[in-house]
């Protein structure tokens, strides 16, 4: 797909088929972000693949918004390496780092024909225990991947509802 197929045509897909996920594609869809562009390139980035039965259990127990996906990826940073800001206390990349590589990630599996939903409808702090994180590990969101049900489609408020350039940029 070109890319600005793959920007203009995503969207958070909130049914999915139990199809599997097959390895090759997701080591692609991981490797897109394991090259994404992170501060001082520290990479503090942590990727949990959830697949097991016990792990999306788990999930859905977290989260309502996993919409039957068979593969959850829980995003997360290492405070010991993400960046921090000399200037301004308390500034650090971990957050952003992590969307970044999401992103790309988000992408690069609807390019693989595999759908996603970024989703934040949980309390972080009960994903870091029920999922066991080290103590220095912050979960930032989870993702639902996987291939879209055949009913599955834009959600039709939000698909494609966009400000003008006017509204969310300015040149100073």
């Amino acid at each position: 797909m070109e890319f600005d197929e793959v920007i203009r045509s995503r969207y958070s897909v909130r049914a999915f088929s139990d199809r599997a996920i097959e390895a090759d594609k997701l080591a692609r869809i991981l490797e897109a972000g394991r090259i994404a562009p992170t501060a001082v390139n520290y990479q503090p980035q942590r990727v949990y693949i959830l697949q097991s039965e016990d792990a999306l259990k788990k999930a859905n127990a977290l989260c309502p918004c996993i919409y039957g996906a068979p593969t959850v990826l829980l995003f997360a940073y290492d405070e010991n390496a993400d960046w921090k800001n000399a200037k301004q206390a308390g500034i650090r990349s971990g957050v952003q780092d992590v969307s970044i590589v999401a992103t790309h990630i988000m992408l690069a599996a609807w390019n693989e024909g595999i759908g996603s939903c970024w989703v934040n409808l949980f309390q972080n702090s009960e994903v870091e225990k029920v999922f066991a994180l080290p103590a220095n590990e912050r979960c930032v969101l989870l993702m639902s991947v996987g291939y879209p049900a055949e009913n599955a489609e834009p959600y039709a408020p939000w698909h494609n509802v966009n400000k003008p350039l006017s509204e969310t940029v300015a040149y100073l």
